[in-house]
């Protein structure tokens, strides 16, 4: 018997990874939903509704001893870097407290957190791979690199068995994703698919990072799974916006294209718009995966809960 819990289970990431972690389960698993909302919990889950800053949110999430967490919740960058009280209380000071609670060293769990690719620093055009520098430009990812630091600390110490993934961009959020500068990524795939009108503030040439959210959740248990601490990069696409709305035409018609009119914004497309190449040997050698292709990742990313 295996005893899970999930952290911002409510969340785009978290309803997917909830979705397949209950496909997967076996008879006598134990799944435990935190978030300050869970919507419509499965019958073989326990929700614990409530912030995770506070104290008895998270020792009622944490009562069941869980064996494996994946700790997705979190303040997102642009309401991080609004709102820095709100940001560091849950991205840093609740997940602290969180990796104290959590902490045994006669019986560690394994600890799956979702860090950022807003590690990184302003990037160049060189391929980014594990020796490119740590230099993150906004509070959410100095709050995700201190996090994966802490981790670490607490897997040499023996009392947690910690896995930081860096995820890229996930798509295909529904909806309006406040907080994130890399919404556009979600809503030119959702825009097109459903045949409406899309003004993108990045241009056809911006490149990024994109994986689907049901890859982002394979990845995540694997992790899971593997229980090797470490922190990695996960393998991404890496595409341009232009590969993506030529994907979305050739699934949907190419009429497609001409849905998309193009007002590029300079501090969405510096920030979101110009990764360069992605190399994650590491990664990959451990069993971690991306989409595959441009169409794979649309058609994926539209499947996402």
């Amino acid at each position: 018997m295996t005893r899970y819990l999930i952290t911002g289970a409510g969340g785009f990431v978290g309803r997917n990874l909830a979705g397949a972690l209950l496909d997967r389960m076996t008879p006598g698993d134990e799944l435990t939903l935190l978030d300050r909302e869970v919507a419509s919990p499965h019958p073989r889950a326990r929700a614990v509704e409530g912030d995770l800053g506070e104290g008895a949110v998270l020792e009622a999430a944490l009562a069941a001893r869980p064996d494996v967490v994946f700790h997705l919740a979190s303040v997102p960058g642009a309401l991080a870097e609004r709102e820095y009280a709100l940001g560091r209380r849950v991205n840093v000071d609740a997940t602290l407290n969180l990796f104290e609670g959590l902490a045994d060293a006669a019986r560690p769990p394994t600890l799956v957190y979702a860090s950022s690719v807003a590690v990184y620093s302003a990037l160049g055009t060189a391929p980014v791979d594990a020796r490119t520098p740590l230099h993150p430009q906004l509070s959410y990812g100095t709050h995700k690199r201190m996090m994966e630091l802490a981790l670490e600390d607490f897997s040499r110490r023996g009392e947690l068995r910690g896995v930081a993934l860096r995820l890229p961009g996930i798509v295909a959020r529904p909806g309006e994703s406040s907080g994130f500068g890399s919404a556009f990524m979600s809503d030119v795939i959702r825009s097109l698919a459903a045949g409406k009108p899309y003004t993108c503030p990045v241009s056809p040439g911006g490149a990024a990072w994109w994986m689907s959210a049901p890859c982002a959740a394979r990845n995540l248990l694997h992790a899971g799974e593997l229980g090797t601490p470490g922190t990695w990069t996960l393998p991404a696409l890496h595409l341009s916006v232009g590969q993506v709305v030529t994907a979305l035409s050739t699934l949907f018609g190419d009429d497609r294209g001409a849905l998309v009119t193009y007002q590029p914004d300079e501090r969405i497309e510096a920030l979101f718009g110009r990764y360069p190449p992605l190399h994650t040997p590491e990664a990959e050698a451990l069993g971690f995966t991306h989409d595959g292709s441009a169409r794979r990742l649309v058609r994926a990313a539209l499947t996402a809960r």
